[in-house]
């Protein structure tokens, strides 16, 4: 026998077909769908407070099922893997993801399908289970108060200037100008600052001689120390 022929019935020993019953298919793609519903509802519970999108979530679970199909599909035939391999290289996902949590959603939905698909059941429901108890610990947790943002319409004079940062020293613990704009007699101000009684500021603001317009906003962006 030729060392040729050793090479290639070592090669194929090496990449045997594994042989998969309807049941074990049956069995994978039954724990798939059971870890891509758990992973819908989680999703689902984690973005109340925020944007929703179904048709998002409803792609992880297909996500899932898919990526199991193919490990699977991978697993029963070496040709059939390589060009499937070959198939998916040209494919390119060009939608942007927004918020770094569907990125985490979107990992884990492929994970779950990897694993399960690889018959290892067990290591996907335990992944499943810390990333959701990390999840909803890590998002209980107390987090910084957002500072405001304080927008002030003056006309542009020493005293209104002067007036208005006395007045937000008195009522803030902190405080930042963070942008001042000069047009035709009239000033825009911007300032950052913390305070607990909003209403009170605005109120007061609006009352020093000078001021036209006074407007506090708060948002959910990331907070500096």
């Amino acid at each position: 026998m030729k060392f040729s022929d050793v090479f290639k019935k070592s090669f194929l020993e090496g990449y045997s077909t594994v042989e998969l019953s309807t049941e074990q298919i049956l069995v994978v793609m039954l724990i798939t769908t059971i870890l891509a519903l758990y992973i819908f509802f989680c999703y689902r519970l984690l973005t109340r407070r925020t944007f929703y999108s179904k048709n998002f979530n409803l792609s992880l679970v297909a996500m899932a099922l898919i990526t199991a199909g193919i490990i699977l599909t991978i697993q029963s035939s070496v040709v059939v893997s390589l060009g499937m391999v070959g198939a998916l290289s040209i494919v390119r996902f060009r939608t942007a993801v927004k918020d770094p949590m569907d990125l985490i959603f979107m990992f884990w939905a492929i994970g779950v399908g990897i694993m399960c698909g690889a018959g290892l059941s067990e290591i996907a429901i335990l992944t499943s289970l810390i990333v959701t108890l990390l999840i909803f610990l890590l998002d209980k947790m107390p987090v910084a108060k957002a500072p405001m943002i304080l927008v002030i319409g003056a006309d542009d004079k020493d005293e209104t200037a002067t007036a208005i940062e006395n007045r937000i020293k008195e009522l803030t613990s902190s405080y930042k100008l963070k942008s001042q704009s000069i047009s035709n007699g009239t000033q825009d101000l911007v300032y950052e600052l913390r305070i607990k009684e909003a209403k009170e500021l605005v109120a007061k603001i609006s009352k020093i001689d000078g001021v036209t317009s006074a407007s506090i906003l708060s948002h959910d962006g990331e907070v500096t120390f």
